[in-house]
């Protein structure tokens, strides 16, 4: 039985809920949770597939998770959640024997950072549960780090550099948007960057290195080096590695206001005081907590309501040098997505397609068993074949070009 709990009903986990839908011969019966259940309700609205359960879980409560699980019985559970709750939702498939896949590490609330350690910690519980944990099977963490292992499996001796090039080249015509949930698209990209380079990590300030490079289909664009999760992995699993970066995409309109919101002081995660009339007495006034980064979030567009007007399209893929047969290779594969083409199979943009496709994909290895082994595990530490096969026939075909000029 392929019976699958996704937690999550924003853009990602709609495409990963559609996808999952359209291959009923691996995944036999599914529920959508989320902490707000009229959303999950939507979603089984749109795939118009009565049989789809829904419910209503707060992902941040283990004993509620728990709950859930044990109701449901699922063999596998997908968190398209916030990254902050993957620790609960971990615990509760422990505790429940259920499996686990997400699409982004760990983050706390209360501070700008993320690294794979709080979840590479659960290693020995979940081999001693029997369970698999699949971590960062999105995209970039995901399919990058496929690509990665797909690379070293057929091209390369030896990978001695990485660089994951990330484009956004498509329009929301919205004066600013985040294409995922603001609140974690804005605290990634305002921290410090960071690479790895001949053994140790290089910091930089937050965007300070950054040159144009050539996407297939786009052409050229303004790149910036970023700290992004997927580098911490792969310099592990691949370590003749001597430099691993990852550079993203933005247009000069977006950075503009990104800078505005942090000299305002909108992109602050701490809490501050504020003095507010309530609701239904307007003459009384309260006091609450606000944090300004999350009030942000509730007044920019939402990120799910972008795609019916986004034309477009993503540019994403990995530049390797390294050794093959003692010669030195260029290689450069990519996937290039429309965000009409996803907008009209799944209803979202295409950044959300982007990373529900694959979350699907890794559900879809874990149920086949070719990605089923106890413990914690990130992507390019599986199969990496069955998985591109797959990329080709779900919507995200990828290319080739060797020798070519990776700019970097």
């Amino acid at each position: 039985m392929g019976k699958v709990l996704i937690i999550g009903a924003g853009g990602v986990a709609t495409v990963a809920a559609v996808k999952i839908a359209q291959n009923a011969d691996v995944f036999t019966d599914i529920m959508i949770a989320s902490r707000t259940k009229s959303k999950c309700d939507k979603i089984k609205e749109y795939i118009g597939n009565p049989d789809i359960k829904t419910a209503q879980v707060d992902a941040d409560d283990v004993e509620q998770l728990k709950a859930l699980m044990n109701d449901y019985k699922p063999e596998l559970c997908v968190n398209l959640a916030l990254p902050y709750q993957d620790l609960t939702i971990m615990e509760a498939c422990l505790a429940c024997g259920v499996s686990y896949l997400d699409t982004a590490n760990y983050e706390p609330k209360d501070e700008a950072h993320f690294e794979y350690s709080w979840q590479w910690a659960y290693k020995k519980r979940f081999e001693d549960a029997g369970l698999t944990a699949i971590l960062g099977c999105g995209f970039d963490p995901g399919v990058t780090s496929i690509f990665t292992a797909y690379a070293a499996k057929h091209y390369f001796d030896e990978i001695q550099y990485l660089d994951i090039v990330d484009c956004n080249a498509g329009n929301h015509h919205k004066a600013f948007a985040t294409n995922f949930n603001p609140e974690i698209n804005i605290r990634e990209i305002t921290q410090k960057g960071l690479y790895w380079e001949d053994g140790k990590w290089v910091e930089t300030a937050p965007l300070e290195i950054h040159q144009p490079l050539t996407y297939p289909n786009v052409g050229p664009k303004e790149s910036y080096l970023l700290h992004h999760e997927e580098i911490e992995s792969l310099v592990k699993n691949y370590p003749t590695i001597k430099r691993a970066r990852f550079w993203m995409t933005f247009g000069q309109q977006y950075l503009t206001y990104l800078d505005c919101i942090q000299n305002l002081g909108m992109s602050r995660i701490d809490e501050i005081e504020y003095e507010a009339p309530l609701a239904d007495n307007p003459d009384k006034k309260v006091k609450v907590k606000i944090v300004p980064l999350q009030f942000l979030k509730a007044v920019l567009p939402n990120p799910q309501d972008l795609g019916e007007n986004y034309d477009g399209e993503t540019s994403i893929g990995c530049r390797i040098r390294g050794l093959k047969d003692g010669k030195e290779l260029t290689y450069y594969v990519y996937n290039n997505c429309s965000h009409q083409a996803a907008y009209q199979e799944t209803g979202m943009q295409g950044v959300s397609y982007t990373t529900g496709v694959p979350a699907m994909i890794g559900a879809m290895m874990f149920f086949k068993g070719l990605w089923r082994r106890p413990g914690v595990w990130n992507v390019e530490e599986f199969d990496p074949d069955p998985f591109m096969e797959q990329l080709n026939k779900q919507g995200l075909p990828w290319h080739e070009i060797f020798n070519g000029d990776l700019e970097l």
